[in-house]
């Protein structure tokens, strides 16, 4: 039920659902959040308290960063006590990143923090910017009979589904369902009413307090893997001043080539203590590195198993743990097991 007593904090960092075609160029361009608040009156109706609070300048999401995150973890820390639940207005370039990033950046998370978008900007009379607004807003507002919010999670919402936020990726740049979910079950549906997938949302722990991780640490890169890959490109990668994580994009359930040059690189970087953590390229499935003798080869080596995770989770849970691990086992250790709700329960990789 929307408790009708409810204050959300609606965040606007910029992304198209703000934008304003500029008339000489033609391109999308920032604007205002005055521009939105006057294209949606449907909010005046809405029966609980919106506020709102607006990055200036707004951004693009393409241009967002690790202070850009850090930014939006203040924003929410500061306002936590204050409001009920959270809406982030974002663009959808980067959003899943940012989802991903932000749910490990916030520890024991209890009220709801919502990303949401749209595909063309609010002026615009098919815009998908309205409903999808609106929408997140009143789910940012839901509480159960206990009064507990509905969904405690770091989520991303568009086109009527609500999914994890690190677990999302974002797979049409044309069409309004943008965003899918792959190997997760979505945590609520919208029709004529909002469905919520109960058994699958998180459940923290209301008598501890939520915890905030501002450091991340940039020293990590993703090496997606293609055939005909040379030895000078992958050597580029690994062999980055001051690197300390790799994510690496591989084939199927987790295979890569076993020429001796790659190998030896590769065992070269985990001797000198880089993470390299194991993601397939397809959008659903996950990494069992035991199943051909080519993954078995980068098992011997170290290489370490991301299971199902997206490379946008995986890539920022590393940032993560190096901001704020003590060791690089720790860090491997982490890597392995599901904080926030990233990866599969670890039974569904058990051979039987």
């Amino acid at each position: 039920m929307i408790d009708r007593n409810a204050n959300v904090l609606l965040i606007y960092t910029g992304g198209t659902i703000g934008m304003l075609e500029n008339k000489e160029t033609g391109a999308l361009e920032p604007f205002d959040f005055s521009h939105l608040r006057s294209n949606i009156p449907e909010m005046k109706k809405l029966n609980f308290n919106v506020e709102s609070y607006q990055f200036n300048p707004p951004i693009d999401s393409s241009d967002v960063t690790i202070y850009t995150w850090q930014e939006m973890l203040k924003v929410i820390e500061t306002h936590y006590h204050l409001y009920d639940g959270f809406v982030i207005l974002h663009g959808t370039d980067t959003m899943a990143f940012t989802a991903s990033a932000l749910s490990f950046m916030c520890e024991n998370l209890t009220k709801p923090v919502i990303l949401t978008g749209s595909q063309l900007p609010i002026g615009k009379l098919r815009s998908d910017a309205k409903e999808n607004l609106i929408t997140a807003l009143e789910i940012a507002a839901d509480k159960n009979s206990e009064g507990r919010p509905k969904v405690p999670e770091m989520s991303v919402y568009m086109q009527n589904l609500l999914m994890r936020g690190n677990r999302t990726t974002k797979l049409n740049a044309d069409n309004f369902s943008a965003f899918t979910s792959p190997n997760c079950t979505y945590l609520a549906e919208s029709g004529l009413d909002i469905k919520y997938n109960t058994n699958d949302i998180l459940k923290p722990d209301y008598n501890a307090p939520v915890k905030y991780h501002y450091n991340l640490s940039p020293d990590v890169v993703i090496l997606k893997l293609f055939p005909g890959i040379t030895e000078a490109v992958v050597k580029a990668h690994l062999e980055i001043p001051g690197l300390k994580g790799v994510v690496l994009e591989t084939f199927g359930t987790g295979n890569s080539p076993i020429y001796p040059w790659f190998m030896k690189l590769l065992s070269d970087a985990i001797d000198r203590g880089i993470v390299i953590v194991n993601v397939t390229q397809c959008m659903y499935g996950n990494v069992e590195m035991y199943r051909y003798e080519n993954g078995r080869q980068l098992e011997k080596l170290g290489v370490i198993s991301g299971h199902d995770i997206t490379t946008e989770a995986a890539v920022t849970k590393m940032m993560s743990l190096f901001g704020n691990c003590e060791t690089t086992d720790e860090v491997k250790q982490q890597m392995q097991i599901t904080l926030r709700g990233e990866m599969s329960p670890y039974y569904k990789y058990l051979v039987i």
